[in-house]
């Protein structure tokens, strides 16, 4: 059996139940799991995608996206989501670090195509690239079978990039059973069944977006709306609409939506639960629809776990104020110190998670394997605690990493771009609070000897490079960083200085 198995066997029970609707237009499971199968074949006959094969896709929400997702099942092949925020740069770093045979892509990222290593294929879902197909016209000639022997849930599915603190991006490769797995700790976590709707407004190149409601509720046979791209009017308006049970929003999607001048009369009597996650939350979101009526259920993971690991479940005990709750159904999860020993409860110390939604390794990285798994378990790098019931809560980030908006952006990618300007000597990047996206980067750099660089060309440097969110809101020329002995900058004194330098200015 493999992970498309389960689309398979839904068409069978409900052929003409919606398994996605978007913009209007409704996918029953029946012509769902027949697209998957002429995607399959298609790119197997067409294009020559077998098992182990790299499928990039740089695109926003849409079914074929997920058509995408379990052809590769099917084939064995694997899918690579494209972050469409990321810089040109970024993108094609990723796409030949994977080594994509195939790209497919909306006319709206097709900047990236000239850069494109020879011999990818491209597919045009919205249109025709040049020496390329379009979607349509690719279904319409494959022939033959779109099934490959000897495919099934061991086969790696995804590889999702999340920057490192190396400053390069890491490929997460997840197999066919981290999302099967997952879909049954989702389906534990929101009572979830196949009456449900879920409403997607995350993007899929995250697995949140991807994997938190979205492909659980598809295996169990429940209808999914998805959205291009968030807005918060039109968020509001499909919960009034189309009534769905359930949704996934983190925080800064959070504070947009019940900040929208629409959100005092929306009607949100649908929702039994509303799921958020990826940071710290703040107590006053989760108020907001708290007091609306609908319930909070937190979740916390990473790319690497798929992310479902820890989570609070609809009807449990969602009373602990702070806490994200309990290991999941189907994984373990503990807190350890830096000798991976388990530390006593309510002492804090690095969350460890070990399971079969765990990731396999990280394309083409041996060493950073081998630095985050660990006798099975995977080092998240999070510190947190967790108390004598088995409840737990996250403290505090991986080191030095920024979240924005929901985004996570790494200090040293940004430092890396910032050291190629040949006239910035050294650089520190931190995370400063913010009230709109919890936090922003900022930039605290030292110039060359004698060289008068100004913060607006080093923004446009960053601009060339990075993906807007990464750009440093504020730019600090300084002669000098915190270090310590053996000349290593301090990230977390430098925050300190900046809150004090900040606090100071606010007096004044």
């Amino acid at each position: 059996m493999d992970l498309c198995s389960l689309i398979d066997r839904n068409a069978a029970f409900a052929p003409d139940k919606t398994a996605i609707a978007f913009e209007g237009k409704r996918l029953s499971y029946a012509a769902f799991a027949a697209r998957i199968e002429r995607t399959a074949t298609a790119l197997k006959q067409e294009l020559g995608v077998n098992r182990g094969d790299r499928v990039a896709i740089l695109s926003l929400n849409r079914p074929d996206y997920l058509v995408l997702l379990y052809a590769c099942a099917r084939l064995g092949a694997m899918l690579v989501p494209l972050n469409w925020r990321l810089a040109v740069a970024e993108q094609l770093f990723i796409l030949t670090d994977a080594g994509a045979k195939v790209l497919v892509l909306e006319r709206a990222f097709e900047e990236v195509l000239p850069g494109l290593a020879p011999g990818t294929s491209v597919v045009g879902l919205d249109f025709a690239p040049s020496g390329g197909a379009t979607f349509e016209s690719l279904l319409a000639h494959g022939d033959g079978s779109g099934r490959n022997p000897h495919t099934d849930l061991s086969c790696p599915l995804l590889i999702v990039y999340t920057s490192g603190t190396t400053g390069r991006p890491k490929g997460a490769v997840l197999r066919q059973e981290a999302l099967f797995w997952n879909g049954v700790m989702s389906q534990h976590m929101h009572s979830m069944t196949s009456d449900d709707h879920v409403l997607t407004v995350l993007p899929f190149f995250h697995v949140g977006g991807l994997n938190i409601q979205t492909t659980p509720a598809l295996q169990l046979g429940a209808t999914v709306t998805i959205h291009a791209r968030f807005a918060p009017d039109t968020a509001l308006a499909a919960i009034e609409q189309e009534r769905p049970t359930l949704t996934v929003m983190v925080p800064a999607i959070i504070q947009a939506v019940s900040e929208h001048p629409d959100w005092v009369t929306a009607d949100l009597s649908s929702l039994k639960a509303l799921a958020t996650g990826s940071t710290i939350v703040p107590q006053h979101l989760i108020d907001r629809f708290v007091t609306r009526g609908v319930p909070v259920l937190q979740v916390y993971g990473s790319t690497e776990t798929c992310p479902i690991a820890v989570y609070t479940r609809l009807g449990g005990d969602l009373s602990r104020i702070g806490s994200t709750g309990l290991a999941g159904l189907c994984c373990e999860a503990k807190v350890v110190d830096q000798a991976g020993t388990e530390v006593p409860a309510g002492t804090p110390g690095e969350i460890a998670v070990r399971g079969p939604n765990i990731f396999f390794e990280y394309w083409g990285n041996e060493e950073a394997t081998r630095d985050a798994l660990r006798h099975g378990w995977y080092r998240t790098g999070d510190i947190g605690l967790c108390d004598a019931e088995g409840y737990f809560w996250v403290r505090d980030r991986k080191k030095n990493m920024i979240i924005s908006g929901g985004e996570n952006v790494y200090p040293a990618e940004v430092e890396r771009v910032l050291l190629e300007h040949p006239d910035v000597s050294e650089c520190a990047v931190i995370g400063r609070p913010d009230p709109r996206w919890d936090e922003v980067p900022i930039a605290y750099v030292i110039r060359r000897s004698g060289c008068r660089l100004e913060a607006d060309e080093l923004r446009a440097h960053l601009q060339a490079q990075l993906a807007r969110y990464k750009v440093p809101r504020d730019i600090v020329f300084v002669t000098d960083l915190p270090r310590t002995a053996l000349g290593k900058v301090q990230h977390f004194l430098l925050k300190q200085l900046d809150a004090q330098s900040r606090a100071q200015g606010e007096t004044s």
